[in-house]
């Protein structure tokens, strides 16, 4: 069923075949395939809604019709521009409050995300250190901030080319550089350095939309 989902539902908010369908295409019972399916929704892979079929990737969190419309509105451009307003303010945050055991805390975070081995798993570790960052920044509307920015990544039109990007360079960038950066932050917040730590969140997000540019068709999505 994953091998499936890859080619049926390549990206975050693709509806997948019927069950139905999927049954015939794998061969197997629809009963099995309601089975893997609950097993990849507790997983956070698929989500389902009656009426509507299964999509690949998590539940949207029952964001209002107008915020819900304003997720896939938005561009690569203003959501990286936001990121980039408001995380490195969070990191800052968090060197200011961070206890040695908030430290370790996001060390492990850091070495969950060395340790992955398929890209899924790896964004997965990726959004999970973003927030572990807001949450030793000890406030939770901050949490709240940046867990609305990670919806809108999943859901919003330029998650494809998110995608993308990250198809072309492979796990072998998460486990690499993203993670060499990610300890950096967290080294600077071990030190209760807020400029440096608002300095290397900075960075690694340049890093994103380096690496997206790049990846780009040419239309200047990223400036």
């Amino acid at each position: 069923m994953r091998e499936l989902i890859e080619t049926a539902a390549p990206h975050p908010g693709d509806q997948l075949p019927t069950e139905r369908a999927l049954a015939s295409m794998l061969g197997s019972s629809r009963q099995t395939v309601r089975f893997a399916l609950a097993r990849l929704e507790t997983e956070g892979e698929v989500w389902r809604k009656v009426g509507k079929g299964t999509f690949r990737g998590r539940a949207p969190l029952g964001h209002p019709v107008r915020e819900t419309v304003l997720l896939h509105a938005v561009s690569p451009e203003q959501l990286m521009k936001a990121r980039l307003m408001i995380e490195p303010a969070i990191a800052a945050e968090a060197a200011r409050c961070a206890t040695r055991a908030d430290a370790r805390y996001l060390e492990k975070l850091v070495d969950a995300g060395r340790a992955v081995a398929t890209r899924s798993v790896a964004e997965a570790a990726d959004a999970r250190f973003h927030h572990g960052v807001a949450e030793v920044a000890a406030n939770p509307i901050l949490v709240g901030l940046l867990d609305h920015l990670a919806d809108a990544r999943r859901r919003a039109a330029w998650q494809r080319e998110w995608d993308q990007t990250y198809r072309r360079l492979g796990v072998g960038e998460f486990v690499g550089l993203h993670s060499e950066q990610h300890s950096q932050v967290v080294q600077n917040i071990f030190d209760r350095d807020p400029d440096s730590a608002e300095r290397s969140m900075r960075d690694h997000l340049e890093t994103i939309a380096t690496a997206m540019r790049r990846g780009s068709d040419g239309t200047g999505v990223l400036p």
